[in-house]
């Protein structure tokens, strides 16, 4: 079966049958906001298993999909690829059998069906993504860097810069020599 495009998915026939009955789902080409300024460059794909438990539903989902970043040494633009899990209980938010709300005060951490027992799975994905951003993206494992001179980034195409300016402050720095070479005594 395949999802919508806001990754919802009605379960209320799954919430009338009895536990450990499940469905499954693939996910393609679907697009959510991120929350955190962070910004999707390719659609989310995946699958979802969602089983039914005697209180709700466990949702196992693995999702991949590619943000937008830039890398921490270079600052270039770069896509980040990332694939997150989610395994995660859902509860209903309206009692299965008065049909009244649940008080979401009881177990105030857990997700909750919407109340007509849909799974928005995009608020789960949304906070799966930004949760697995990477701290320190690079563009490549060995990213030189930028220029502490000119500030463009090192590496081939990068001219040389002519002297040697080195701040008066770290001039003793020169003399320094590692394992005690050309030490004098």
């Amino acid at each position: 079966m395949s999802a919508r495009a806001p990754l919802t998915y009605p379960l209320a026939g799954l919430l009338a049958e009895p536990a450990g009955s499940e469905r499954r789902y693939e996910v393609h080409g679907s697009t959510i906001s991120l929350p955190d300024d962070l910004r999707l460059t390719e659609p989310i794909d995946g699958r979802l298993r969602v089983s039914r438990t005697n209180r709700g539903v466990i949702l196992d989902a693995e999702l991949t999909t590619t943000i937008a970043g830039s890398c921490s040494r270079c600052l270039r633009d770069i896509d980040i690829p990332m694939t997150v899990a989610i395994d995660e209980e859902v509860l209903p938010s309206v009692d299965l059998a008065t049909g009244r709300p649940v008080d979401p005060g009881i177990e105030p951490g857990v997700a909750r069906l919407t109340d007509h027992h849909e799974l928005d799975l995009g608020a789960l994905a949304g906070e799966a993504i930004s949760l697995n951003e990477p701290i320190a993206p690079l563009c490549e494992a060995d990213c030189p860097g930028l220029c502490i001179t000119c500030g463009e980034r090192l590496g081939p195409g990068h001219a040389a810069h002519g002297g040697d300016d080195v701040d008066p402050r770290l001039a003793a720095l020169r003399a320094f020599r590692v394992d005690g070479e050309g030490e004098s005594e």
